[in-house]
């Protein structure tokens, strides 16, 4: 089989494999990403792997230099990429993507074990110390009235914020010219 007939074969594998598991992303049909270990935790990482022209003959291309893997140092992203090669200089000649995947999801403790642990925890209490600074600058603000309301509102209070006096009284004469005569 030609390396084009060899890929187009893991394609399909890999699709039918990782079919739901959001932990699979295909970039493209040479492109694929997993992410290992737990997502909320320091120790998880992005493998990319992407094929040659050439691939399964020649070894696959690794990057973890993505955006995901930003809290990883890069002595562990390099130590990562070693043993993904050496894995896969076991492997040549034959479909490895799947293999190298499952290989380092078992493996990520020990990929990992230079990483040093990194908690969200630590960086929650830096940003509520300063939430209240930012609270205590702003004004506190009424509800949003539209112009007509505040011509309403306006024409009704003093500027005080007193109602005027007689605000609720009855206009006399149009009240006795309502009710009728009562002779």
């Amino acid at each position: 089989m030609s390396s084009a007939e060899l890929q187009q074969e893991e394609l399909e594998v890999l699709q039918s494999i990782y079919d739901g598991d959001e932990s699979f992303k295909q970039l493209s049909a040479t492109v694929f990403q997993y992410k290992i270990g737990d997502a909320e935790g320091s120790k998880s990482f992005l493998l990319e792997i992407s094929w040659p022209e050439k691939y399964p003959n020649v070894r696959p291309q690794f990057n973890v230099d993505t955006f995901y893997n930003k809290h990883l140092t890069s002595e562990v992203k390099e130590a990562i990429s070693v043993a993904l090669s050496e894995q896969a200089d076991l492997e040549l000649g034959t479909p490895m993507t799947y293999t190298l995947f499952e290989w380092a999801k078992e493996n990520a403790e020990q990929l990992m074990e230079k990483q040093p642990e990194q908690s969200l925890a630590s960086v929650e209490p830096c940003l509520e110390e300063t939430a209240p600074e930012t609270s205590q600058k702003k004004q506190v603000k009424g509800p949003k009235m539209s112009k007509s309301q505040k011509r309403k509102l306006a024409g009704r209070v003093l500027p005080s914020g007193e109602l005027p006096r007689g605000y609720d009284w009855v206009d006399v004469v149009k009240h006795l010219s309502q009710t009728g005569s009562a002779t």
